[in-house]
């Protein structure tokens, strides 16, 4: 019981560390066409993630990885399930890491161009998607006793779904227009500064709709109502956005910038914690959901995992630490490679 509620919590957070990392990367490549005005701006905006967004992706890899040993059943039955969604979401990741190699092999506008459409779809695509997708598992999703899904992929389109995927996309837009603000200068770092100043009071009118939508759409405040304490979830989330506007107002972009990615981190386990020990809810019947105990692997393979993880994690954590680290000064017209 407390191995497979330990592997639930984990599961949270690698989801809630690849929304923190790669959710900048999905910013910048959406405002990518909006803020890359000149070739230089658009070179500036790519360079700032060169280093550090095929990094960033490896939490997905882990979190997929996750939910795939820990609980297999979930993976086969979320996989399915959601196979169109996470297929399109896989296609868009693939079209945005090629357009990142092959946009400057050919000195052709038009060459040019046809990636800059990629790298756009290739980021707006997964924010979206992304939260579409958590947003059908925090509301519960059509799946029977045998784990065989009802409905299409219009069936997760529906107005919750597609309300958390606009909050990921704001909220993915706030944290890469902040980075932005910290990577860039001149003019390019005006526009993201003004994007950052534009985008908050959306994403904070978005996001009180998502908590009181939530209400009514799911059954995420059984668990809050059940145990008070973790109220403190939304109110750090609350915390954290508010001050991402406080550090912003102040021109403390990394401070906002990590206000920012706590706002995301908290986001994501304010459904997590909503929902367990649930992983993969039902919405026709509560007792068809694969929960932490119901779909979990064996406690051996969990013991095993676990001590992999506690070793493996630091490192990558550490080795991630080390690349932000090397990679903070401001990217420049100077470091552009002709």
């Amino acid at each position: 019981m407390v191995l497979e509620t330990v592997w639930f919590l984990l599961w949270g957070l690698l989801w809630a560390i690849f929304f923190m990392t790669d959710g900048f990367d999905f910013g910048v490549g959406t405002l990518y066409p909006f803020l890359g005005r000149t070739e230089t701006d658009k070179r500036v905006m790519i360079n700032s993630l060169g280093p550090l967004w095929d990094g960033n992706e490896v939490w997905l890899i882990t979190a997929g990885g996750v939910t795939f040993a820990a609980f297999p059943l979930v993976y086969a039955v979320m996989f399915s399930s959601l196979y169109s969604a996470l297929m399109l979401i896989l296609f868009a990741l693939i079209l945005r890491g090629v357009s990142f190699e092959f946009r400057g092999k050919v000195d052709s506008p038009g060459w040019r161009k046809i990636w800059d459409i990629c790298i756009f779809v290739g980021s707006i695509v997964p924010a979206v998607l992304f939260g579409v997708a958590f947003g059908n598992i925090f509301k519960g999703v059509p799946i029977d006793g045998e784990g065989v899904y009802h409905g299409t992929l219009f069936t997760l389109l529906n107005t919750y779904g597609l309300l958390t995927g606009v909050l990921f996309l704001l909220l993915f837009l706030e944290h890469g227009a902040l980075w932005l603000s910290i990577k860039t200068e001149g003019d390019l770092h005006d526009r993201a500064v003004s994007t950052a100043n534009r985008v908050w009071p959306v994403l904070l009118v978005i996001a009180v709709i998502f908590l009181v939508m939530s209400k009514f759409s799911t059954s995420l405040y059984d668990n809050y109502l059940a145990h008070p304490a973790l109220f403190l979830i939304i109110l750090a989330m609350v915390l954290a956005l508010l001050s991402t506007k406080i550090f912003l107002r102040k021109k403390a972009y990394f401070k906002a910038w990590f206000s920012s990615a706590l706002t995301i981190v908290a986001a994501t386990f304010y459904g997590v914690a909503g929902i367990y020990p649930s992983l993969f809810p039902s919405s026709i019947n509560p007792n068809y959901s694969l929960t932490a105990h119901n779909a979990s692997s064996s406690p051996l393979t969990l013991k095993i995992m676990l001590v992999v993880v506690l070793i493996f994690v630091p490192i990558v954590i550490a080795y991630q630490a080390w690349s932000y680290n090397l990679f903070k000064g401001k990217v420049t017209e100077k470091d552009l490679t002709y």
